[in-house]
């Protein structure tokens, strides 16, 4: 009897001893993955109740702040949006049921005051009975801000708008957006009403498009691979030639790629640059280029890759890796279309690489924290991401996107007195019946690095439509207005 109750000890001991190793792993080594979880809301709902800093534009419009509540409320302070749908997508919300997106979700430790050093400094602010949160203040212009907006109007698409120099983020708009007000209140079933409305709603306004939704690029992609050719030494300005052709048939296929007005195209790069021409651009990746190189160019400007942005959940712009071993979908992939699909802010990063010198930076929308004495306490040093071109590949590549600005299909983005690059996008879709019309560019004093990326998607539009007829208009407008309009 005495050895069975022995047992019975070492069996409970063991069980023990098991569950206490299961705990102090998951809450000293799993307890970070499990706060970073997507999915996990807790993190977030804990500090419902906790004084939490504001959020404010590059020039100092404020965009969230949390204000006292009524003595009968449940909580003691609530979340308040005062912008309204013009940056949903990039605050983000705070809900004490959906936890929280965007800057509220990426900077929530610094809103509350949890970082290592504010937890320091709170331990000398208590002696003074104050708050040890942080005001984060963003890259963003509030009035490039509202100026994409009113430019895009109501046709689905994205405007993202950035330093080069610095990845900082200008302007980040994407319609349809959403209130995030009507998510922060406490009344659990209006909240849960209006995330099933917004979550059944067209356009899902809830999701960021600029960054995490992706599309075919179409010709804008046409950068990525005159940069390839660059890249592998196979194509300069002057060489290869590509003869005029109105339809080029990639080997392993008899179906020819036009170009989009059906018409014969060719040339050296800054020729069918200018001219958006699909046939020499297809045969350029597809025999000039080849297989690898196009893979090794597209993964050098980050496609394949996650973007660092300080945003959560940011999509990863796709290119085809079977293409070596497929020269059909190598010649669509050249030009931007099959299972190529990037998003706009990729896109706006490969115009950025372009302009700065061939270094892309890592692109980010927090400028600084301060605490509630204005005293800094972060600020974001810009880092380089990627380098997908040396200098020489990036100045000629530059030299050709200005060409498509100056005498190509991009005149529409022309800036009076400001040297423009930039290259139009047209993605037909798979019903045949509209296409995604894009535009991407840089902008900047003649001579100096450019100061100013962007990349305009308008969606789903009718077939007539082209990048230089509705995206340049929208991209000059943000160029002009950043340019001249010094930031803050």
């Amino acid at each position: 009897m005495n050895r069975q109750i022995r047992q019975l000890g070492i069996f409970l001991v063991m069980c023990y001893l098991a569950l206490f190793v299961k705990l102090n792993q998951v809450q000293f080594f799993g307890a970070e993955e499990l706060n970073d979880h997507p999915l996990n809301a807790t993190k977030v709902t804990q500090a419902f109740n906790r004084p939490r800093g504001s959020i404010v534009t590059a020039d100092g419009v404020l965009l969230a702040e949390s204000v006292p509540t009524a003595e009968d409320s449940q909580f003691d302070r609530q979340r308040v949006y005062p912008q309204g749908d013009l940056y949903g997508q990039v605050t983000g919300f705070f809900s004490f049921k959906y936890g929280a997106s965007g800057v509220e979700r990426s900077y929530n430790a610094e809103l509350t005051g949890q970082t290592f050093q504010q937890q320091i400094d709170g331990l000398r602010d208590l002696l003074v009975d104050r708050d040890n949160v942080g005001d984060v203040r963003l890259s963003i212009r509030d009035d490039l801000q509202r100026l994409a907006r009113d430019q895009l109007g109501q046709r689905e698409g994205a405007v993202v708008t950035l330093d080069p120099r610095t990845g900082e983020l200008l302007a980040f708009w994407s319609y349809p957006s959403f209130d995030p007000n009507l998510l922060s209140v406490e009344n659990e079933e209006v909240v849960t009403a209006t995330w099933d409305v917004l979550n059944a709603a067209p356009g899902a306004p809830l999701r960021a498009h600029q960054y995490q939704d992706r599309y075919f690029p179409g010709s804008t992609f046409k950068v990525v691979t005159a940069g390839a050719g660059l890249r592998t030494g196979t194509v300069s300005n002057t060489e290869p030639v590509y003869p005029p052709s109105s339809g080029y048939v990639a080997p392993q296929t008899n179906i020819p790629i036009r170009n989009f007005d059906g018409g014969a195209c060719g040339g050296a790069l800054p020729v069918i640059l200018a001219q958006s021409c699909n046939t020499a651009f297809a045969e350029m990746g597809t025999e000039t280029i080849g297989g690898p190189g196009m893979l090794d160019g597209a993964q050098a400007f980050g496609f394949n890759t996650d973007v660092p942005i300080d945003l959560p959940a940011p999509a990863q712009s796709a290119f085809p890796t079977d293409v070596a071993s497929n020269p059909p979908k190598l010649a669509q992939a050249s030009i931007g279309q099959n299972d190529v699909q990037a998003t706009p802010l990729q896109m706006a990063l490969v115009a950025a690489a372009v302009a700065n010198g061939g270094k892309l930076m890592t692109p980010h929308v927090m400028r600084e924290v301060r605490d509630r004495q204005g005293a800094v306490v972060t600020s974001y040093e810009p880092s380089t991401w990627l380098e997908p071109l040396d200098p020489t590949q990036a100045a000629t590549l530059r030299e050709d996107m200005i060409g498509v600005v100056t005498n190509g299909s991009g005149t529409a983005a022309q800036v009076p007195g400001f040297e423009i690059g930039g290259k139009t996008g047209t993605a037909q879709l798979g019903d045949g019946q509209r296409v995604h019309t894009w535009f991407i560019a840089f902008g900047g004093q003649p001579g100096q690095v450019p100061s100013v990326a962007v990349a305009v998607v308008v969606l789903n539009q009718p077939l007539s439509g082209t990048g230089g007829g509705t995206a340049a208009p929208i991209a000059q407008a943000m160029l002009s207005a950043a340019l001249t309009n010094p930031a803050p």
